[in-house]
């Protein structure tokens, strides 16, 4: 009995050596394994994510590449926008500066045309005067013994004779003109009267050149008696 139990002792000891054996295996196989699963699995999400970082890389650089184009498009638009500001700038001051040619040159037509008709009144003015002058010329050569002669620049010369009765032939002279004015202006007076300003004067306020060179007749022959 005894050598029975001793022997079942020696094969129950087997029997959980072999068992133990067989159970660390089994778990280091199965320990093994799942060692090797998460190793896959840890490898594969790093591959995976490691992918899915550098595709996420490649939109940040994208993302910072379309950054830069807008700014440099911002830039661009910003820098054309300045242009166009200064262009529309010079544009405005063009237009005014031909505004004010545009007035300048109608101011200077106004003016122009005013003063042809002033030239045009004073021409008109002055060739009544003359024809007046014209007109009276032979009945003053007649009655008064006076000879008109035209020199130069326009001028006319009136010379009296008849006026001193110690000498009938000497000459008594003035001569006379029509200034820019329209007026008529005494321009030399042999010899000279001290009243010839006077009755210029009287000329130009009443127009009456007959009588203007009947008084100036009257003041040589007063002055012949001297």
């Amino acid at each position: 009995a005894e050598d029975e139990v001793s022997l079942f002792e020696k094969d129950m000891k087997e029997f959980w050596i072999q068992f133990k054996m067989s159970y660390g295996t089994e778990q280091n196989n199965q320990t093994s394994a799942l060692r090797d699963l998460c190793k896959e699995t840890i490898e594969a999400l790093s591959e995976k994510w490691s992918k899915k970082l550098k595709e996420e890389d490649l939109i940040i650089d994208k993302i910072r590449e379309y950054n830069n184009e807008i700014l440099q498009q911002n830039k661009y638009i910003a820098e054309k926008e300045e242009q166009l500001t200064e262009i529309k700038v010079k544009i405005n001051q063009e237009e005014e500066e031909q505004k004010n040619l545009n007035d300048s040159i109608k101011k200077l037509k106004e003016e122009l045309r005013k003063k042809m008709e002033i030239k045009s009144s004073k021409n008109k003015a002055a060739k009544e005067k003359v024809e007046q002058v014209s007109k009276i010329k032979a009945l003053f050569e007649e009655h008064l013994a006076l000879e008109i002669r035209r020199i130069h620049n326009e001028q006319l010369q009136f010379i009296f004779r008849h006026i001193d009765h110690k000498d009938p032939d000497k000459p008594y002279i003035f001569t006379l003109s029509i200034n820019e004015q329209g007026d008529y202006e005494v321009t030399s007076c042999t010899p000279p009267l001290d009243c010839i300003a006077e009755l210029q004067l009287k000329l130009r306020e009443t127009n009456n050149f007959s009588a203007f060179v009947a008084n100036v007749r009257k003041a040589f022959t007063a002055l012949s008696y001297k």
